[in-house]
């Protein structure tokens, strides 16, 4: 009996994912010409692969940097590394972006304190990438195509997620606040006492690089160099179907696939990641069929390199999968 009332919950919880991707994918497909499709595929040039490739590992390497300064500098850079890339490459495999978790646990395990504070941080990150894809989607949509919707969409992403950042600084200025009000709880729940107010004393330790400018500001212009390293990957891979593209096709692009595979998505963000770069894309006058190959090739490269450099951690550090999956079902428990 409990082994259905699990299942069912991971059904009800994965489920919508799974429908909007395979939506999505069923879309692209049916609107793309197969021979176009082909040939698009045929003409984007290796250099280009090889150039993305590179960039993307670039990218991982910025981000492990920006997770570093988050992190005060604890773990070392090859920690950072490939556990930033083992978390992109659980998010490949396992629904609801378990990666984030997942690298939370083995960074925390790495560094001896509880994954909770480790976890903090990457929601600052996160905070960041939508605060960044807002921005860039703001500043490009004018240029691509007049859609009043789209803009109070994007406006209002950018005000929701600097007044989450609002919230994330209050509380890391103010923990003795917090820790008071979880403490009051507590003592109504010896549950919550036991295993949820832990874990919110360790987000609020983690959360006070917000109230340090050099870490917060150090970590903020890496995370957009880390931007800048996306963004040009996918103008690389443009320019192989439109070679005369401007560099801001590939700022539009990146941002509107950021806040198209934050939606609920199968593992990996299958179906969202190609449907958000083929709108993207076909608003910009690219056809369906090469707006649908540059999809796919990018998003190959990335299962490619976060597979390969993500496995290889996994394995060179020992990191046990099985763990994880005991935390992420403590984590369903707690919720």
């Amino acid at each position: 009996m409990k082994l259905n009332d699990a299942v069912r919950r991971d059904v009800r919880r994965w489920g919508l994912g799974v429908v909007i991707s395979l939506t999505a994918l069923y879309v692209v497909f049916r609107l793309a010409d197969w021979q176009e499709l082909l040939a698009a595929l045929a003409s984007i040039r290796t250099e280009h692969i090889l150039a993305a490739s590179a960039l993307t590992v670039l990218f991982i390497a910025v981000r492990a940097l920006a997770w570093r300064v988050l992190l005060n500098g604890r773990p070392t850079f090859r920690q950072a590394f490939f556990i930033v890339s083992e978390g992109y490459l659980l998010n490949n495999i396992l629904p609801l972006r378990a990666g984030e978790f997942g690298r939370a646990v083995f960074m925390g395990r790495a560094l001896g304190v509880n994954a909770f504070h480790v976890l903090s941080t990457i929601v600052i990150e996160r905070a960041f990438d939508l605060a960044i894809a807002a921005g860039l989607l703001l500043s490009t949509l004018p240029l691509a195509l007049e859609m009043g919707w789209a803009r109070s969409a994007a406006v209002l992403v950018l005000v929701l997620v600097i007044a989450g950042l609002g919230v994330l600084y209050f509380m890391a200025l103010k923990p003795q606040l917090i820790n008071g009000i979880v403490e009051r709880i507590g003592r109504k729940s010896d549950l919550f006492q036991r295993l949820i107010a832990p874990q919110i004393t360790a987000l609020m330790d983690g959360f006070q690089a917000l109230t340090r400018p050099a870490q917060f500001f150090t970590s903020l212009l890496l995370v957009i160099v880390s931007w800048v390293v996306a963004v040009t990957t996918y103008y690389v891979i443009i320019l192989s179907v439109a070679p005369d593209a401007p560099f801001w096709w590939g700022i539009f692009t990146d941002a509107m696939l950021a806040l198209g595979i934050s939606l609920p998505s199968a593992p990996g963000a299958l179906g969202m990641f190609e449907g958000a770069i083929v709108a993207a894309l076909t608003l910009l006058g690219v056809s369906n069929s090469a707006a649908l190959a540059l999809a796919i090739v990018l998003h190959f490269i990335q299962y490619l390199i976060t597979g390969l450099i993500g496995g290889y951690g996994l394995l060179k550090e020992g990191q046990s999968l099985g763990a994880l999956f005991s935390q992420l079902r403590l984590r369903d428990k707690v919720s």
